[in-house]
């Protein structure tokens, strides 16, 4: 079987930065087993398949190297992207239908703006294994579909280096990753973060869309604002221009196309 292959960095504007995606358009569900190795073989945060609905929505599903997950915004975003420009090229919205809902991507100027369900963090008690295997302790924690650390300082967020094998460990079956998070220190931005999920076979993500349907409710109430301004400081770096409307969040970014091809799939 043979069917279009495309990797596309997103959450920027550059090559080589953002997150990189895979993209595979595909004219019916194959075997999990077959899209989970597929999503190995490839070795990116997320693989994303798509089977095109008779609407003219998409089926979307996302795998890591090891897991299927329930969302993902970058391979999302990379998606709506690759129908947008590749498939549809006159096409300004298109709809996926995916394990989260029903989820839109539009295009505006030069962005693509994901239409993600926002989630609000609640406080808990500080996870004592997974703080420790982080390896410095947040001013503030939360939790939700993952843990949501807050710390003082942007320099303490860049400044991380978790244990990856105790922090999956630690992880270990709970579904879960820990975001990192802080006021950006310039005017660069509002806030900054980084995201690990090593349980997921991630060990850093480098920009995570999913992540800010939670960092996002909780920047706005601190800070008094709708629109958040968020960066993504791992080693390749992200952009997120993201609002807030009630219960749903508008996460928009750039996307760069770096491979376009055909996969060859074993029956």
């Amino acid at each position: 079987m043979r069917c279009p292959f495309y990797q596309v960095d997103a959450f920027t504007g550059e090559a080589f930065r953002g997150n990189p995606a895979a993209v595979m358009v595909l004219e019916t569900w194959l075997p999990d087993t077959t899209l989970q190795a597929i999503a190995a073989e490839n070795n990116l945060s997320e693989t994303a398949f798509l089977v095109r609905q008779a609407d003219r929505s998409y089926q979307l599903r996302w795998f890591t190297p090891v897991v299927e997950v329930p969302l993902c915004g970058h391979a999302t975003l990379a998606s709506g992207f690759v129908v947008m420009t590749e498939i549809d090229a006159t096409a300004d919205e298109v709809w996926f239908i995916t394990a989260s809902g029903r989820l839109g991507v539009r295009r505006q100027g030069d962005m693509f703006v994901l239409d993600f369900p926002a989630e609000t963090p609640i406080p808990c008690e500080p996870p004592v294994n997974v703080i420790k295997a982080v390896g410095t302790a947040p001013v503030e924690t939360l939790c939700g579909s993952n843990h949501l650390f807050v710390y003082a300082s942007e320099t303490e967020v860049r400044s991380l280096e978790p244990d990856m094998r105790d922090l999956g460990a630690a992880l270990a079956g709970g579904g879960r990753g820990v975001i990192a998070t802080a006021p950006c220190s310039s005017d660069a931005g509002d806030v900054v973060s980084r995201f690990f999920a090593p349980d997921h076979g991630i060990p850093e993500d480098p920009v995570t869309g999913s992540a800010h349907c939670m960092i996002v409710p909780y920047w706005a109430g601190r800070l008094g604002t709708e629109t958040i301004h968020a960066l993504q400081v791992s080693q390749r770096g992200g952009e997120l221009h993201c609002r807030l409307r009630h219960d749903r969040i508008d996460i928009a970014g750039h996307a760069v196309a770096f491979i376009k091809g055909v996969a060859s799939i074993p029956s």
